[in-house]
Order: structure tokens, then C-alpha cells, then sequence
């Protein structure tokens, strides 16, 4: 048995391995995009979150000093 044999095998293993994605078609693509959505929705879920308990005021006009007058000078950490 040569190495070509050996590479022709390992090749022919490789490509039976795209028989996965023929079958499943865009059901893959699919999913990793449902997933995106779902992670970037826990995501926006949490930062509205921390954004509720934050003391940093959001906009220029509300900055009155560092921090707002009724959070009784908490951070976050």
C-alpha cells in the first residue's frame, strides 16, 4: 500500500463526510441563525437589565455630576 492509496483513502473519507450537508440543506444555516437570534436576545434581555441599575445618567442633560441624585451613590460591579 503506497502513500497515495493512503491519501486517496483519507480524501474519499473526508468527502463522504459532506453527504451530512447534502441531506440536512439549509436546515444548519437555519439553525445557527435562529441560534444568533435567541443569543442576541438574551443579550439585549441582560443589558436592559444592567442598564435599569445603573447610575450613570444616559443623556448629557440628565449629568448633573457623576451620578443620579436619587441612586444613593450604588455602582454596579
Amino acid at each position: 500500500m503506497s502513500s497515495t492509496d493512503i491519501f486517496y483513502t483519507i480524501g474519499d473519507l473526508m468527502q463522504s463526510t459532506f453527504v451530512i450537508f447534502e441531506i440536512a440543506g439549509n436546515t444548519i444555516n437555519f439553525g445557527i441563525i435562529l441560534l444568533g437570534f435567541f443569543g442576541f436576545g438574551l443579550w439585549m434581555n441582560y443589558q436592559r437589565k444592567t442598564n435599569a441599575k445603573a447610575t450613570v445618567p444616559v443623556e448629557i442633560k440628565d449629568n448633573k455630576g457623576w451620578y443620579k441624585e436619587d441612586a444613593d451613590k450604588k455602582i454596579l460591579k
